[in-house]
């Protein structure tokens, strides 16, 4: 006997898709496996290491614990939707890269989608406010300092205003 397929439509980065999939599969898989949606990474599959945070209706959500068809009616935003629409890096990915915030880049993906809702929430944030809004996102790498610096980095693209780069005396956002 085989397992039922459901007809979903699934909204992401903007993008309507229509899959078939059964009912126990989960987001992080139909956007893996069924779009081909790779920036999404799954790490410890039960909803404790972040890796696998996209966002739906703009809020972070972990994506090894949704189920494909819960997401119906709902839009979806996964790292590859965090550029702008030229196909330039977004404030957060450009703060990530000048500030160093990723190393190995496996848990970057979940950082980047949890920042960018963290920030249309806080858009000013202190570093407290900052460690905070990554405090459910674990990185084996980094020791956070440098994401921390991202968040910060990240809200002064977002607001254009001019703050230093790490490692310059001053630049232009």
């Amino acid at each position: 006997m085989s397992e039922e397929l459901y007809d979903v439509r699934l909204t992401v980065n903007g993008v309507a898709h229509d899959v078939r999939v059964p009912a126990r599969r989960l987001l992080s898989d139909a956007l893996r496996h069924d779009l081909g949606l790779t920036g999404t990474h799954v790490g410890c599959e039960h909803g404790v290491c972040g890796a696998c945070t996209v966002l739906v209706d703009g809020r972070p959500a972990r994506s090894c614990l949704m189920f494909a068809v819960s997401a119906v009616d709902s839009s979806i935003t996964t790292v590859e939707g965090l550029t702008r629409d030229d196909g330039t890096l977004g404030p957060v990915q450009q703060a990530f890269a000048e500030c160093h915030g990723l190393q190995c880049g496996f848990c970057t993906p979940g950082f980047l989608t949890t920042i960018t809702a963290g920030l249309a929430d806080h858009p000013s944030p202190t570093e407290d406010d900052a460690r905070e809004m990554v405090a459910g996102n674990l990185c084996r790498c980094t020791g956070y300092t440098n994401i921390v610096k991202s968040v910060l980095r990240a809200a002064a693209l977002r607001d254009g205003r001019r703050t230093p780069s790490p490692g310059t005396e001053e630049s232009e956002t």
